[in-house]
């Protein structure tokens, strides 16, 4: 199971050194984390591609960042009550995303709140490519995460869509 690989790895981290506002887009996001931290109250809420840690902040105890492309926050999490991506999906190599799928799955004790960009980013990376390297509509997204969880609430909105779900089996 191959969630980056070492060259893609390289890029982003050249990116993140590069781009100080690259990795921050979570934060916009946080009064709806905030939302779902008080309903759901998890012990443990994991930020799955966490970039520069813009969450942080907002979730207080029990936060657990991972990116693969930052040395420091590496290490793949275990298990968590809540799992977040945000615009984390789209930047992920398509060859890598059914095992990317299969880990939010298995880190996902509970309940997983993602954002999904469907456009082009502003960013590129470093070969020229833009960072968004799947650019896909919310009907080509939604059955990745049917077949891996059960879909509590789903939102459209104008750069792509919102997704909160649960462990399979769970609602």
């Amino acid at each position: 199971m191959t969630l980056i690989t070492d060259s893609y790895r390289a890029q982003l981290a050249q990116l993140h050194n590069e781009r100080p506002d690259f990795g921050t887009s979570s934060a916009m996001y946080a009064p709806i984390v905030k939302k779902l931290i008080a309903e759901y109250r998890p012990k443990q809420f994991i930020d799955y591609g966490a970039g520069k840690q813009a969450l942080r902040i907002h979730v207080g105890t029990g936060y657990i960042p991972y990116d693969p492309a930052i040395e420091e926050i590496s290490a793949p999490p275990g298990p968590g009550d809540m799992v977040m991506t945000s615009d984390v999906l789209e930047h992920l190599e398509p060859e890598c995303l059914d095992s990317v799928m299969d880990d939010l799955q298995r880190v996902t004790r509970k309940i997983g709140f993602h954002v999904v960009h469907t456009g082009a980013a502003l960013h590129h990376l470093p070969d020229g490519r833009n960072a968004h390297i799947i650019q896909k509509p919310p009907e080509w997204w939604l059955p990745k995460f049917i077949e891996r969880f059960d879909i509590i609430r789903f939102d459209r909105m104008s750069l792509g869509f919102m997704i909160l779900v649960a462990k399979k089996g769970s609602i």
